[in-house]
């Protein structure tokens, strides 16, 4: 199975200049739909802005031939996957656990710290998003519906994902996980097996591509991390 780690474009929360502004579930900005189309032409055409110069740049010059498409619950997570979606001809599948550290929350300068809040509801989903796959754990009363999620518990999360991901049986599945630059900072440290230490951390631009191999011998290949060489430089962020 080829995996490809994909961070959401843009949200209004990562163009901030002033956190407290910040909101607990974001939209796409402009430039992050725009980020969010040509992500999605790249992975379908495979073309990129300058011509590949190397072998690890050009193995997927006529398209990635996608064959699975999962994402995050999270606004910007969905939006991102509904580019790709319609660029592959794919369903996105909602899976829950892809959702970024701390969850659904705001911090509400009351003394309290994070507060957590509900998240999307179902219905609001399927009214945007008619078509995508939302598991049982998406109601009408939201997703998320509890407090701040610490860094302990999101390494926590990234290994139950990681081995759920292990025991998936081999194949030829080309499979794109839409998520979040924390949380797939700790997924891969869970797919190497390294410590979670906050002093070493795996950055991701916005619609940063990662890819990793499950080979049969149950190892791992990194072919690449944090690829945006599908963006002009005057989108990356």
């Amino acid at each position: 199975m080829q995996l490809y780690l994909i961070r959401h474009a843009q949200s209004t929360n990562n163009a901030l200049a002033d956190e407290r502004h910040r909101v607990s579930d974001p939209p796409l900005t402009e430039l992050g739909e725009r980020q969010s189309e040509i992500l999605a032409w790249h992975l379908a055409e495979g073309r990129e802005l300058e011509p590949a110069t190397s072998a690890a740049n050009n193995h997927n010059q006529h398209g990635y031939d996608i064959t699975r498409l999962y994402c995050s619950p999270m606004w910007r997570a969905l939006q991102t996957a509904y580019f790709i979606g319609q660029a592959l001809q794919l369903t996105p599948e909602v899976w829950v656990d892809l959702h970024e550290k701390g969850g659904i929350y705001l911090d509400d300068e009351d003394g309290r710290g994070p507060v957590g809040y509900p998240g999307r509801t179902r219905r609001e989903m399927q009214a945007a998003f008619p078509d995508y796959v939302l598991p049982e754990g998406i109601t009408e009363h939201g997703w998320w519906n509890r407090e701040y999620e610490d860094w302990p518990a999101c390494h926590e999360r990234a290994s139950l994902v990681a081995d759920e991901l292990r025991q998936w049986p081999p194949s030829d599945e080309r499979v794109v996980l839409v998520s979040h630059g924390g949380f797939m900072d700790a997924l891969l440290k869970a797919l190497f097996k390294q410590l979670p230490d906050r002093h070493l951390f795996y950055y991701h631009y916005n619609t940063a591509i990662s890819r990793i191999d499950f080979q049969s011998d149950g190892n791992l290949g990194v072919h690449y991390l944090n690829r945006v060489s599908h963006l002009p430089l005057e989108l990356i962020s």
